[in-house]
């Protein structure tokens, strides 16, 4: 059932983890970043929280204003998405992604969603900003992605873009490891488990954007 523990301490630091300090809290803020989702997604893409917790921290974060009920057509269920208040914790989420991204990985089995390694990709690629526009369709766990790369970075939307330059299905674990080492990516399409469809030479954009990014102007002017 919903907690209402509280620290009693008047620090804003401590107010807010009164609101979401509790376990499961931020990362479902952290699925909704892109996107609103429904229950049964939430529930897919945290795999190792039980029906009845994710309940109870969808009560929480609603009651205080955190997220709230979608609005979405009659013939699905319902979905959650952010307030403009639960809005604001997405830089505190990506700074915290920073801060860990040099902790120990947890024991196997481990999960990892899509907006978990869209979140990465987004933030982590540098494309040339010299390059032509180039926009990829991207297929994870069902759901369909635009990644979009102009100007120098990357841009992640829900949803099917209007016309795309290569088309790629894979599941998040996959993605993630074709992020971390692209020459990884034939034996991935050879094996089934990925697919692409269009402009294969788009796909290693992408990925070398995560790989091998373009400096930044704060790298070029340290050079």
């Amino acid at each position: 059932m919903p907690t209402s523990r509280s620290y009693r301490d008047s620090c804003a630091i401590a107010r807010a983890l009164d609101v979401v300090g509790e376990r499961w809290a931020l990362l479902v803020v952290r699925e909704l970043l892109f996107a609103p989702q429904r229950f049964s997604q939430l529930r897919h893409a945290l795999p190792h929280v039980s029906s009845n917790l994710l309940a109870d921290r969808l009560r929480e974060l609603e009651s205080n204003g955190v997220i709230r009920r979608a609005p979405a057509p009659t013939d699905v269920s319902q979905a959650y998405e952010l307030t403009d208040w639960g809005r604001k914790l997405e830089p505190i989420l990506l700074a915290l992604g920073d801060w860990g991204i040099d902790t120990p990985q947890p024991p196997e089995p481990t999960a990892l969603s899509a907006t978990s390694v869209l979140i990465f990709l987004q933030g982590a690629a540098r494309p040339d900003p010299a390059g032509p526009p180039m926009t990829c369709r991207l297929e994870l766990d069902g759901r369909v992605w635009t990644v979009r790369l102009a100007s120098g970075r990357a841009e992640v939307q829900a949803g099917e873009p209007a016309t795309a330059d290569v088309s790629l299905r894979a599941d998040p674990k996959t993605l993630g490891g074709l992020l971390a080492d692209p020459s990884t990516l034939a034996t991935a399409c050879a094996n089934g488990s990925v697919a692409v469809v269009g402009d294969m030479s788009a796909i290693g954009r992408l990925l070398h954007a995560v790989t091998d990014p373009w400096p930044s102007n704060d790298q070029e002017s340290a050079a």
